[in-house]
């Protein structure tokens, strides 16, 4: 079933994790209006521009987020975040595209560890903290861009 013209619920859902745990990963009613705001209001219009969007990661119950060793303030599990690559284009090409070239009006923007890109909505508010998460010592440490 489709959220907008590219984004269906399966995919903002999927878990390879929570299928392999046996993890009930269905959102509630709240979580799948987030989840909707979200798509409509960023991953769309991303897709609509710069062509596929592979949503790598989004909604997670909180046993998923905890067993993959997601932030406890995660906040893919309210359905407001996804962690998404673009085929074609570099990670730090689709960051740098979203947070200089666009006025979408996310919440924070990730480029994480040069592999994927969160991004988030909420309703609330719109922060727009553009951000670097690295790896130093074997911590994560979140640069301000």
């Amino acid at each position: 079933m489709k959220i907008t013209d590219h984004f269906a619920w399966e995919e903002m859902a999927f878990s390879q994790t929570a299928i392999r745990l046996g993890m009930d990963n269905i959102p509630d009613e709240l979580k799948k209006q987030n989840i909707k705001w979200l798509c409509v209001k960023i991953l769309e219009p991303i897709r609509v521009k710069q062509g596929p969007v592979i949503v790598t990661s989004g909604y997670r119950c909180p046993e998923l987020n905890k067993a993959i060793g997601g932030s406890a303030t995660s906040q893919h599990c309210q359905g407001q975040a996804a962690d998404i690559v673009v085929p074609g284009m570099k990670i730090e090409e689709l960051f740098l595209w979203i947070t200089e070239k666009t006025n979408l009006p996310y919440d924070q923007c990730i480029q994480e560890f040069g592999s994927w890109v969160h991004i988030s909505y909420t309703r609330e508010r719109q922060r727009k903290q553009a951000l670097r998460a690295i790896r130093n010592k074997g911590k994560v440490e979140y640069l301000t861009v």
